[in-house]
């Protein structure tokens, strides 16, 4: 039987979820001031995104930032899947201490991240004379953070899967390579785009990371707002911050509705 929330909790959780989203509503509604300096409301208007649309530097910004996420997110889906799958399927030495150290780059604070993969690219630059800080650096950093939350939540898929539809196909007659098509893989799938929408909006979000390991001509939206704030906060930055809460928004929805999809097996 389901327990009734009284008003006070009611009114607690309603109190938190102001404080947790009051700021970025203000933003947002901001972003549609006709005021040109911020300040006080001086009416609505949309001017702010269609000035967006006609600033190179915001657009390349945009580009570079939607490259960033695109192709870290590929490369990380690919690794992080395989990496799950391996963790929740197989037995081998020092399993449950690989396990571990896949969390390391979830939990660590961003800035040491950042920090680390810097000293990292300099030390390969030093003795190499790769890894000139810029698009690419970027994106293998990127990748580095993006493939242990791809795998967490491909192997929790995994584990909750029926091993008896894997057991019943090998009795049917299926090889290993005809199982994983056509009874693992499908029920994979929902796991596999969750991830990969998880990436993609951590990447879409980074600022520390990127701001460490960016070069020049691969500056990102978050960094180009970094920069543009320190002049003042104006209205198109409200509009371009706007935007990009609202694809987080996106990419967060769809990871949940990912994840509440039924099991289904392929034909």
């Amino acid at each position: 039987m389901r327990r009734r929330i009284s008003a006070p909790m009611w009114l607690v959780a309603a109190l938190l979820y102001v404080f947790m989203y009051a700021p970025i509503a203000v933003v947002v509604v901001y972003s549609f001031n006709a005021a040109k300096h911020g300040g006080p409301w001086a009416g609505f208007t949309t001017e702010w995104y269609a000035r967006l649309l006609d600033d190179e530097l915001k657009k390349q910004a945009a580009l570079n930032t939607f490259i960033l996420a695109g192709v870290s997110t590929a490369v990380a889906t690919v690794i992080g899947t395989m990496l799950g799958y391996g963790l929740s399927r197989y037995w081998f030495p020092g399993k449950r201490l690989f396990s571990w150290l896949m969390y390391i780059p979830v939990v660590i604070p961003d800035i040491v991240m950042a920090v680390a993969m810097l000293m990292f690219f300099g030390l390969v630059r030093e003795w190499i004379g790769l890894f000139e800080l810029g698009m690419t650096t970027m994106i293998i950093a990127h990748i580095t953070f993006q493939i242990p939350f791809v795998a967490i939540v491909v192997r929790a898929r995994l584990i909750g899967l029926d091993p008896s539809l894997e057991e019943a196909a090998h009795d049917l007659g299926a090889n290993s390579w005809q199982t994983f098509w056509q009874v693992t893989f499908p029920q994979m799938v929902p796991g596999i785009l969750a991830g990969a929408m998880l990436a993609f909006t951590l990447s879409l979000d980074d600022f520390v990371v990127s701001f460490f390991t960016t070069g020049p001509g691969a500056t990102t939206l978050p960094i180009l707002i970094y920069a543009s704030v320190k002049r003042g906060v104006t209205p198109d930055i409200n509009a371009l911050s706007a935007l990009i809460v609202a694809a987080s928004v996106v990419g967060t929805l769809g990871v949940t509705l990912l994840q509440r999809q039924p099991h289904k097996i392929g034909g």
